[in-house]
């Protein structure tokens, strides 16, 4: 069992910068799967960035350039630093956490979840 606890989210002006963090409990946490996930009302939950246990990583491409995920596994915390802020960023930011045996079983019991942080950006 992982739990995940997400912070950093606030209140910023367009054109600023926040880091978000996320502290996950357990074990093994280099192996997993990191991401950031985003939701804004009235919209579903998309993927913002992913950034796998060798560090790989992936983002949507409304942030590509603005937003970097990076990971310490001694400190069992995933970042995602946002630059350049846009209005159309505000959102709830949830930490999601995927252990392997997620990807071989199809096991959602292996897909874990923060409770989320708030991003609000003020034009």
């Amino acid at each position: 069992q992982v739990q995940l606890v997400e912070s950093g989210g606030e209140l910023v002006q367009a054109g600023g910068s926040l880091r978000l963090s996320c502290v996950a409990s357990g074990d093994n946490f280099a192996v997993y799967v990191m991401g950031w996930y985003r939701q804004a009302p009235g919209k579903p939950r998309e993927l913002v960035a992913v950034i796998s246990s060798g560090h790989s990583t992936n983002y949507v491409d409304s942030v590509k350039g603005r937003f970097t995920i990076s990971r310490d596994n001694a400190k069992n915390t995933v970042y995602l630093q946002m630059n350049s802020l846009k209005p159309e960023d505000a959102a709830v930011y949830y930490c999601n956490a995927k252990n392997p045996l997620y990807y071989r079983r199809s096991d959602e019991r292996y897909n874990y979840w923060g409770q989320g942080t708030q991003v609000i950006v003020s034009s």
